[in-house]
C-alpha cells in the first residue's frame, strides 16, 4: 500500500490508473470502515482511502483534540483490507492558507443532526469536496451509520455535476446490535452494556410502522421517553423521508427512523431504513 501526505504525490501516484473509488475516514478505524473499504473493490479497480481528522467540521465544544489518532494501526487494518493507495495528508497539506471558501448546504444542514452541531455538515462538505478534488475519483462510498452525511454528499455531487457515483455502505454492527462507531471507546462497561438501547428502540419503531402504526410523532416521543427514563440526554428521535429527510406526510413511503443520544459524555447517532 502507498502512502502520500502531499496532493501533487497522490496525483502522481494515481496518474492513468482507472476506475479510481474512495473512502474517506478519519481514521481510528473499525470493522465498519475496512467493510467499506472491501465494499470499495466492487466498485473500481484502484481503492484510495484517506486519513485526516477535519477540523472544520468540528464545533468549538466538541472533541477534535482527543479524537483517536491510531495511525500506525490503521495502516496496518488498511493494507490487510487490501487498500491500493492511503491519502493521510496534515493540516498544512490540505489546508496550506486558512480556508475562506466554503461548501454552504441548503436546508438539510440545519436539521436533525446540523440542530445541534452547527456548521457541522458545511465543515464535512467543504472537506469532502477538496478531497474528491485531490483524489479524482469516479466512485465513493460513506457509511450508512452517518445517514445524513450520506445524503449531504450525494446531493452534493449531484447538484454539482460531479463525475462521481456515491455508495452507501451498511451500518456494521456489534453481536448486540450496537452499531460500530470511533466514538464507541469512550464509553465505560456500564455505558455499553446500556448501549445498544439505542438500535432496539429504532426497530421497535419500524416493527410498529410495519404492522400498521402511522403516528410517527407518538412513536418518536415513546422512544425519547424511554431513552430518558434510562439514564440518555437525547437530541432527537425521528422519522423522516428516505429521499430528502423532511417530516413524511404518509407512512406508506421509504422512511428512516434516526437518533442521537448521548449516553454519560458519549453523543451516539444511529438509524435504521424502513
Amino acid at each position: 500500500m502507498q502512502i502520500h501526505s502531499a496532493i501533487a504525490d497522490l496525483r502522481a501516484a494515481l496518474k492513468g490508473r482507472d476506475r479510481v473509488v474512495f473512502v474517506p475516514t478519519m481514521g481510528n478505524l473499525h470493522a465498519g470502515h475496512i467493510s467499506l473499504m472491501e465494499q470499495a473493490r466492487a466498485h473500481g479497480d484502484t481503492v484510495v482511502a484517506s486519513i485526516f481528522v477535519n477540523r472544520l467540521q468540528f464545533g468549538p465544544n466538541e472533541d477534535f483534540e482527543k479524537y483517536p489518532r491510531t495511525f500506525q494501526a490503521d495502516c496496518d487494518k488498511l493494507a490487510g483490507a487490501g487498500v491500493d493507495v492511503l491519502f493521510a495528508p496534515t493540516e498544512s497539506d490540505l489546508y496550506p492558507e486558512p480556508q475562506e471558501y466554503f461548501v454552504e448546504p441548503p436546508a438539510i444542514q440545519n436539521m436533525l443532526d446540523g440542530e445541534f452541531r452547527p456548521g457541522h455538515f458545511r465543515g464535512v462538505a467543504t472537506v469532502v469536496l477538496k478531497l474528491f478534488n485531490c483524489v479524482q475519483p469516479q466512485a465513493a462510498l460513506f457509511g450508512k451509520k452517518d445517514y445524513q452525511q450520506l445524503m449531504v454528499i450525494r446531493n452534493m455531487a449531484h447538484q454539482l455535476a460531479l463525475p462521481i457515483a456515491i455508495f452507501g455502505g451498511e451500518t456494521v454492527r456489534a453481536d448486540d446490535g450496537l452499531a460500530l462507531s470511533s466514538r464507541n471507546g469512550y464509553l465505560n462497561a456500564a455505558e455499553r452494556a446500556e448501549a445498544p438501547r439505542l438500535y432496539h428502540l429504532l426497530n421497535e419503531i419500524r416493527d410498529a410502522i410495519r404492522t400498521g402504526e402511522t403516528d410517527t410523532v407518538k412513536l418518536e416521543n415513546a422512544a425519547i421517553s424511554a431513552l430518558t427514563a434510562a439514564g440518555w440526554k437525547t437530541d432527537y428521535v425521528a422519522v423522516r423521508q428516505q429521499a430528502d429527510l423532511s417530516i413524511p406526510k404518509s407512512v406508506n413511503v421509504p422512511l428512516v427512523a434516526l437518533a442521537a443520544s448521548r449516553l454519560g459524555a458519549t453523543r451516539l447517532i444511529d438509524n435504521i431504513e424502513i
